[in-house]
């Protein structure tokens, strides 16, 4: 039987953590749950004596972000020895199966690190996630966002990246290639690690079986202009980072573009301070994330005509104002011809 940890990242959660606690606690095979809390201020940590001794409790005295919250879940999973770490978000709610099905598609593939869940809104109606895909514009999307819900991803199937709300990550991997960079605090650091472990040789696959359930933005929503922030700051990063020399001429001017572009789209809602706040901390923090590249692009295993094959070449499907750029673009250049 192999050995399963489930790491649970909780930051004021009150109002949706037992239900996410329920739906672990009977997995199988039965896994030993960490919940890593950041801090919260609310009463939510009050709500898991009962589940305890079930659920192992590492208390943080800071909101270190979902980055460096799951490292320590991960890091004392590593110390337990198991074979395989699930990371599920505290605003989620797992099928009774989630479990078995993700370790059963971890165990009949070999060459996957990651396997990735699908992910519902809460009510099941709509997609939240089918695996994150990465664009030649420099830009990720979680796969199948906001389609109604139809068997079109029933499939199992292999994808560029695993939502790091709920993904099983093999261990073997994760000591190859790190854990996930906690300067990304939240949002992109699982494209990231995903990123990596596509360069070392690793596979990423999707297993529909496997069902979550999801209140999206239940936690990033508490905390005002947090997403325009962390997009500065993060996007840059997940680029410099990962993308093998062959393509960077490719995908940074059409990268540049979209960033400004987000740029001036949070100018125009008035968040002109976390924007400009992330665009310089992603400057500032650059030629560390140059060092990093070096060692990442140094242990890659893979050729840029595999990355060229997983990656998308089109924006993705919310980037309605950049479309609409291309469509003119597109326009002026075939009237001129």
């Amino acid at each position: 039987m192999q050995k399963v940890s489930i790491v649970v990242p909780n930051w004021n959660g009150e109002k949706s953590l037992a239900d996410c606690l329920e739906s672990l606690r009977n997995q199988t095979p039965t896994p030993h749950i960490i919940l890593v809390d950041n801090g919260s201020t609310d009463s939510s940590l009050q709500l898991t004596t009962d589940y305890s001794p079930e659920v192992e409790i590492i208390l943080l005295g800071n909101n270190q972000g979902f980055a460096g919250g799951v490292n320590f879940g991960i890091k004392r999973s590593l110390e337990l020895g198991v074979d395989y770490i699930a990371l599920f978000n505290n605003d989620a709610v797992a099928d009774k199966r989630w479990l078995e099905n993700l370790t059963q598609a971890m165990q009949n593939s070999p060459r996957s690190g990651i396997v990735t869940s699908k992910m519902l809104s809460g009510n099941g109606k709509t997609i939240d996630s089918t695996g994150d895909f990465y664009t030649i514009w420099g830009l990720p999307h979680p796969r199948g966002r906001g389609e109604k819900t139809t068997p079109k991803y029933d499939k199992d199937s292999d994808v560029f990246g695993g939502s790091g709300g709920a993904s099983l990550y093999r261990t073997k991997m994760l000591r190859q290639i790190g854990l996930f960079d906690e300067d990304f605090f939240a949002y992109y650091e699982d494209v990231d690690l995903s990123f990596r472990a596509q360069l070392a040789g690793w596979k990423v696959a999707y297993e529909p079986k496997a069902v979550v359930y999801h209140q999206i933005g239940g936690t990033s929503g508490k905390i005002k202009d947090f997403t325009t922030y962390q997009t500065m700051k993060n996007l840059p990063w997940l680029l410099w980072k990962n993308v093998p020399r062959g393509l960077l001429l490719k995908i940074l001017p059409r990268f540049m573009l979209a960033y400004w572009g987000i740029y001036l789209s949070a100018i125009r809602r008035g968040q002109v301070l976390p924007a400009t706040k992330g665009g310089l901390v992603s400057f500032i923090l650059l030629p560390k994330k140059l060092l990093q590249r070096h060692n990442i692009q140094k242990n890659r295993m893979v050729s840029d005509d595999y990355i060229k094959s997983i990656i998308i070449y089109d924006l993705p499907p919310n980037a309605h104002k950049l479309r609409n750029l291309r469509y003119k673009w597109w326009k002026l250049i075939r009237s001129n011809t």
